[in-house]
């Protein structure tokens, strides 16, 4: 079967711009309180919860994966980039990272405690996201969580806007059209945390946390 185009295109794109990435993006994330106020409570329910494994689907270089392993949450990576994959081993070699699909995880059914998605759903065009959110449900254990990032999208009528991305292109999410899938996938909401534009000095956009919860 032929890979989709976008997966082609995220690949290679992050594979050229991953020694870039790499020194860039864990220091922006470290420097921003906000963007990252979310995860501790994400690893303080998945320890709650029964302590299980954690996916961090997108991982990049691992920043998040080794902040989560610092909360004491039993995490690895996933990336769809092998170049992201290598720079996160390197960086972290007492972490398990690994090249896979968000769309098929290399996971049996009911088996994690928890996925983060963290900005790593912007590149998937949104006729396919409720693929990608039935496959969190599938690996997701009963009462297992999942946090999700991505820009906002504030038109109600949208579920998503195309944007020009430095790697490839993207798109911003409506935080409550995202939930409404989240809901249809068997995950509903149970928070969420919305950046206001003008905290975002590149774009003025919003930023969106969701997290939802497998019933248990």
């Amino acid at each position: 079967m032929t890979e989709s185009a976008f997966l082609t295109s995220t690949r290679s794109g992050y594979g050229a711009a991953a020694t870039l990435y790499a020194e860039s993006i864990p220091k922006s994330y470290h420097a921003g309180p906000l963007n990252r106020a979310m995860i501790p409570l994400f690893a303080e329910l998945v320890r709650a919860s029964g302590d299980g494994p954690v996916a961090d689907v997108g991982c990049g270089p691992g920043h998040v994966t080794a902040h989560l392993r610092d909360l004491g949450v039993d995490a690895f990576g996933v990336d769809l980039s092998p170049e992201m994959v290598a720079i996160a081993r390197d960086a972290y070699p007492d972490l398990r990272f690994e090249v896979g699909l968000m769309a098929a995880l290399d996971v049996a059914d009911a088996s994690l405690a928890g996925v983060l998605s963290n900005y790593s759903i912007i590149h998937t065009p949104p006729e396919r996201l409720p693929e990608i959110l039935a496959e969190f449900y599938r690996v997701l254990a009963p009462g297992g969580h999942l946090l999700v990032a991505f820009q906002g999208y504030d038109d109600p009528d949208e579920v998503a806007e195309a944007f020009d991305h430095r790697v490839c292109l993207a798109y911003r999410y409506s935080p409550d059209r995202v939930a409404e899938l989240l809901l249809k996938a068997g995950l509903p909401e149970i928070a969420r945390l919305i950046i206001a534009p003008s905290e975002d000095a590149t774009r003025g956009w919003p930023q969106a946390h969701l997290l939802a919860r497998r019933p248990a």
